[in-house]
């Protein structure tokens, strides 16, 4: 299919200075949030557990992307053809960005089982794991994006701006697997834990507070989540939609959405640091969190029966020593 070559240099300026008046203050806050974080988690915390090694990836990934976004301002301001500059940044970006989303999904499903399968987690948890996961994904993301701009460098002339009506089922495997299936563990994981910590009730005033706590994280982090990048792969969904109609009319309103809505997806980076304080506590407070609803739980199997079996006496040390 032919390019669609419409006029909309006025629109591309007032979106490049949206960006800067997002992207500003978003680097300004983003580069000494992160800064911060990196030294909390890598000097300041002594135990290493899967939270630390998850913030760690996750601190780098935001590093990256932050990097990236005065390239973006550029691109989008001036009609940069697609070269090394070019290429490099695209690298950057479609790496970290996923990177980001996955790590979440990470965390999310590593929360999932310490509350729900609290004696398995001994076996299916351990920063060495969590380390050799988010090694995979780094390389998996690095070799997806240096493949995923071959793909389109003989249709496309502009950096960063699809001009072509040809539809991309690679962005739409990107996008499902790349967000919406992650999306939909995040949410499943998310509600499943605070169910289980809401049906928890503590023996004390601070284990009270903790659960109260964890809710209240997650919560944040779930609507964090999904309130910045959902509508940037919605509109990502809607160009596909308008790619295989070919509808060239509505491409310049739907391209204006996509990179209005990738401000507030890009903006996560500096949201993020905002969260590093809460999951420090976490990583202090919760673990003596997770010991308390495991016992409370074999408190009550010990109490339906008078007469506890073997089994639950072994379950019962099992419960101390986690």
């Amino acid at each position: 299919m032919e390019n669609c070559t419409t006029g909309d240099d006025a629109l591309q300026n007032d979106i490049a200075l949206f960006q800067l008046i997002v992207y500003i203050p978003v680097f300004s806050f983003g580069i000494p949030l992160n800064t911060i974080a990196f030294w909390v988690f890598c000097c300041k915390l002594k135990r290493w557990t899967e939270t630390r090694v998850y913030m760690i990836n996750l601190m780098v990934a935001d590093s990256f992307l932050l990097f990236s976004l005065p390239f973006m301002i550029y691109f989008t301001k001036y009609d940069h053809p697609i070269g090394k500059l070019c290429f490099t940044i695209q690298n950057i970006y479609f790496t970290n960005m996923p990177m980001s989303i996955l790590i979440i999904t990470l965390i999310a499903i590593d929360r999932y089982i310490a509350i729900k399968f609290p004696l398995k987690a001994k076996i299916l948890r351990s920063p060495l794991k969590s380390a050799s996961i988010c090694g995979f994904l780094w390389i998996t993301l690095i070799i997806y994006s240096y493949l995923h701009p071959k793909f389109h460098e003989r249709k496309e002339q502009l950096c960063f701006r699809k001009q072509s009506l040809q539809p991309s089922y690679i962005s739409l495997f990107s996008i499902i697997f790349g967000y919406f299936i992650p999306l939909g563990i995040v949410i499943f994981c998310s509600v499943q834990v605070i169910k289980c910590l809401k049906k928890k009730t503590a023996t004390s005033p601070h284990g009270t507070k903790l659960i109260q706590k964890a809710i209240h994280i997650i919560s944040v982090n779930l609507c964090v989540f999904i309130v910045c990048f959902s509508p940037f792969y919605i509109t990502l969904l809607l160009r596909f939609a308008v790619d295989v109609a070919g509808a060239c009319s509505l491409i310049t309103e739907v391209r204006a959405s996509i990179q209005i809505c990738a401000c507030l997806a890009n903006s996560n980076c500096c949201l993020d640091a905002f969260c590093y304080y809460f999951a420090a506590k976490e990583f202090q407070e919760f673990p003596s969190l997770f010991p308390t609803c495991i016992s409370m739980r074999c408190k009550m199997n010990q109490e339906q029966e008078s007469q506890p079996s073997t089994d639950q006496v072994m379950t019962k040390t099992r419960c101390t020593t986690l």
